[in-house]
């Protein structure tokens, strides 16, 4: 069992990956690399001059998995609500998971699946923290909207949605922010 699995590696999964496994939750990312990054290059987010968005993609893993999260090269072909944990399926494996985010970009058909709300643009329904109408089901970036489909904007709404988890974990409202005498020596 683990604590959160996340469906998709683009920026809003691993972000969410890197938020919840450096914060000690046991996090899985299923991912099949097809993320629009592939054919990104980024000028305009925070931080980074100049990066091309498979640059990107190798740096972010490295991170998320530099703090403790595992990657799955694996197609997520079903999630299923089971009293109040959630079972994550792929061809080869099943995983029991307390927490589910999507981070599928504008693929919504697990969220549909779940039985998530949808809004009347027909994207999934979300709030400020990304948890859609289903308890424990998180949806981010192109999920949630229609049309504002941002690296930037991904990786926060993953944040977001960890942050929340997070919060729920530690009953009460959580915030990640290191000082230079947190970073840990990789």
């Amino acid at each position: 069992m683990v604590d959160v699995a996340i469906v998709g590696g683009g920026p809003a999964g691993l972000s969410a990956a890197l938020f919840a496994a450096k914060n000690d939750l046991d996090t899985v990312v299923f991912d099949t690399d097809e993320s629009w990054m592939h054919k990104a290059h980024l000028f305009n987010y925070p931080g980074i001059r100049s990066i091309s968005g498979d640059e990107f993609l190798v740096v972010a893993r490295g991170q998320a998995e530099d703090r403790g999260a595992s990657l799955q090269d694996a197609e997520v072909t079903g999630v299923e609500q089971a009293d109040e944990e959630f079972v994550v399926s792929t061809d080869d494996d099943e995983y029991v998971a307390d927490y589910v985010v999507l981070a599928t970009g504008g693929n919504r058909d697990l969220a549909e699946d779940l039985g998530c709300d949808f809004t009347d643009e027909d994207v999934v329904d979300v709030n400020l923290d990304m948890e859609t109408s289903v308890e424990g089901v998180y949806a981010t970036g192109a999920m949630g909207r229609a049309e504002k489909w941002q690296a930037a904007i991904a990786a926060g709404d993953g944040a977001a949605a960890v942050l929340d988890i997070l919060s729920k974990e530690k009953g009460e409202y959580y915030h990640d922010f290191d000082m230079p005498s947190d970073v840990p020596e990789l």
